[in-house]
């Protein structure tokens, strides 16, 4: 539905066939990652990305994301990629360290890479805080990664 009569205008494709996806889940704070995943999974199946089309690959906390997805997107073979994990507050100055340098990282490499990639890294003050997020940001992540997968692929004039 356009907005303006004489003004083109891309519209949201939620429509996930075709699309190879990486996920990179932190095992850090498991439960949650898992949750993460778990809803994550269960969302681009839903939107019509196949199994076989999901790569997912855990590292061991969320300052390590970074590097995996950017070897995942300058492998060429995936249409977008999708960054799970959880820090969690604690009683010293790392969870502002890990918070702020895993989400630097992971813009880097979208804009480095032109790979558009979901952030799904929590940062929350408790676990009870994460737990309550975990299912709705997973799901947010896999349509986010649909969206911007098609988006971007229309921008390159590939669909």
């Amino acid at each position: 539905m356009a907005r303006f009569d004489n003004i083109d205008e891309l519209e949201p494709d939620l429509t996930g066939a075709g699309l190879k996806i990486g996920i990179v889940v932190s095992r850090f704070n498991q439960d949650v990652g898992e949750g993460l995943l778990s809803a994550c999974t269960a969302a681009l199946v839903k939107h019509g990305v196949r199994e076989p089309d999901m790569l997912i690959v855990t590292v061991p906390g969320a300052l390590e994301v970074a590097l995996v997805l950017q070897k995942l997107a300058q492998s060429g073979k995936y249409h977008a990629l999708i960054a799970l994990g959880a820090v969690i507050r604690g009683d010293t100055y790392h969870f502002e360290i890990v918070a702020d340098e895993s989400a630097a990282g992971i813009t880097g490499v979208q804009l480095d890479t032109g790979v558009p990639i979901a952030n799904g890294i929590l940062t929350t003050d408790n676990d009870d805080q994460a737990l309550a997020r975990m299912a709705q940001k997973g799901a947010d992540c896999a349509l986010a990664a649909i969206e911007m997968a098609n988006l971007v692929g229309k921008l390159d004039g590939e669909k």
